[in-house]
């Protein structure tokens, strides 16, 4: 039997006002300088100004890099990297959702491993530990803050490198929805329908283990019931703390078991086209199932139960079936375009796009293993 390994932080806080938590652990671990890793978005809210006045009430001095871009690039990580040795920083804090979460760890590993983050491509390239971090969330959907994935865009190959390491686990992650509301409808949407792909993937994932079905089956559930509140009403708190479970949840999930073939082929729009991430998820996600039912169709079936659907009377095909539409009918509920042709995506792309896509280790424990033609016939599917 395969032996399997259980990934995620040493230290996990969720709840409301859980953000005042955060200096007591960093004076504890004795840590006086932190570099904050943001965004303008999240700065322009006030958050940032919010924690480094929470920091400064218990003596810890920052340095805040909110340079982070929606799809981070290797400049991001390495102008980060500059302002963390300018402020002799001795631990990373991120601030946001996915993507300053990914640069901060991108930053960290670099810190103590040196080279550049290109180096780190692929699966355990590290041979260090990252500067230690805490990885505070404003957003319920990537789990970026407590996974050992980072995504990274390389600006010179126009592609999303795929970091998958142990070593950039963040110590401390931090979840509190009260600095979740009111976060915009379209943003909600997205990032929702990122943790329920991050769910379905890892429960169809070859490297699922018990543990991450049962996190992906109750994230199902709590994702189909709590985002279309959160979409249609951003000052839900019940809301917003259901879906910061939810999207742990999966996180727990797609963290062991990884990934497929959706966000190897997502990762890759979003390289080359820089689009957001959650939304060519949610695209993409009915067609790739489409493609997995031919061996996963008694799996799709569970999904399909977990997202409400009475599959009691039907056979694994049409369970199956039930879950691909499910799917299709939430994404269209919560506002996701219908197609990849709304993004910009063009069809003379294709060939290259499923070229790298493949080589995405994200894809390595799809259910099936496809050929080029069959991704490009996916994409194509999904215009």
């Amino acid at each position: 039997m395969t032996t399997s390994c259980f990934y995620m932080p040493s230290v996990n806080v969720i709840g409301q006002h859980s953000v005042n938590d955060v200096p007591g652990y960093l004076k504890a671990w004795g840590f006086q300088r932190a570099l904050i890793v943001t965004d303008k978005g999240v700065s322009g809210l006030g958050m940032t100004d919010m924690l480094v006045k929470i920091l400064a009430q218990e003596n810890i001095a920052t340095a805040v890099y909110d340079g982070t871009h929606p799809n981070p690039t290797t400049a991001n990580v390495e102008a980060g990297l500059a302002l963390l040795r300018e402020s002799d920083c001795q631990c990373v804090i991120s601030l946001g959702g996915g993507s300053p979460h990914d640069c901060a760890k991108a930053i960290a590993l670099v810190a103590t491993n040196g080279g550049t983050i290109r180096d780190y491509e692929g699966v355990d390239r590290s041979r260090q530990p990252q500067l230690p971090m805490v990885a505070i969330n404003t957003t319920a959907g990537t789990a970026s803050e407590m996974t050992r994935f980072c995504i990274i865009t390389d600006e010179e190959r126009h592609i999303k490198m795929a970091i998958v390491d142990k070593h950039v686990t963040p110590r401390l992650s931090v979840n509190d929805p009260q600095i979740m509301l009111g976060m915009p409808a379209m943003l909600t949407a997205a990032t929702g329908m990122d943790a329920l792909t991050h769910a379905i993937e890892a429960y169809v994932s070859t490297a699922a283990t018990p543990i991450t079905d049962a996190c992906a089956l109750k994230a199902m559930a709590m994702i189909a019931h709590a985002l279309p509140t959160a979409v249609a009403s951003g000052n839900d708190c019940q809301a917003r703390e259901e879906m910061a479970w939810a999207q742990f949840l999966a996180g727990m999930a797609f963290n062991n078991a990884s990934l497929g073939y959706v966000h190897a082929m997502a990762h890759q729009l979003g390289g080359f086209y820089d689009l957001p991430h959650g939304v060519c998820n949610a695209v993409l996600l009915p067609h790739v199932q489409m493609f997995n039912r031919q061996v996963s169709a008694d799996r799709l079936r569970d999904c399909a139960s977990a997202l409400g659907v009475a599959v009691e009377a039907l056979n694994a095909a049409e369970g199956a079936d039930a879950c691909i539409t499910a799917i299709r009918q939430l994404a269209q509920r919560v506002g996701i375009p219908r197609g990849l042709r709304e993004l910009g995506v063009k069809e003379q792309d294709f060939s290259v796009l499923a070229d790298n896509a493949l080589k995405d280790a994200c894809g390595f424990t799809n259910p099936i293993q496809a050929t080029h033609e069959e991704i490009v016939a996916i994409y194509r599917a999904a215009l």
